[in-house]
């Protein structure tokens, strides 16, 4: 079966492709598999902020990115998704 998933960053959700571009680093220099660029950099998290604090902060760029999405939508949305993100789900 064919996987068309989109890997997206445990962070913000953010989209990142196959190559490494988008990709967070080690404090190694090497890419993280996990987490973007924009989130994690050095083998650390860019930003120290709450689940919340990183909604509020996504909304505009997912409003931008989905033609016709308020800002309502693009928070209700995230507000189920970002908890399944391991950055943010609860440790079992």
């Amino acid at each position: 079966m064919e996987n068309n998933m989109i890997k997206s960053c445990q962070s913000c959700a953010a989209p990142m492709d196959e190559t490494n571009d988008m990709h967070g680093t080690n404090a190694d220099g090497s890419t993280h598999p996990d987490y973007c660029k924009y989130c994690f950099a050095d083998g650390e998290f860019t930003a120290d902020s709450t689940m919340s604090e990183m909604i509020e902060f996504c909304v505009p760029y997912m409003v931008s990115a989905n033609s016709g999405m308020t800002e309502s939508e693009a928070k209700a949305q995230m507000k189920v998704l970002f908890p399944t993100l391991k950055r943010w789900a609860p440790v079992q």
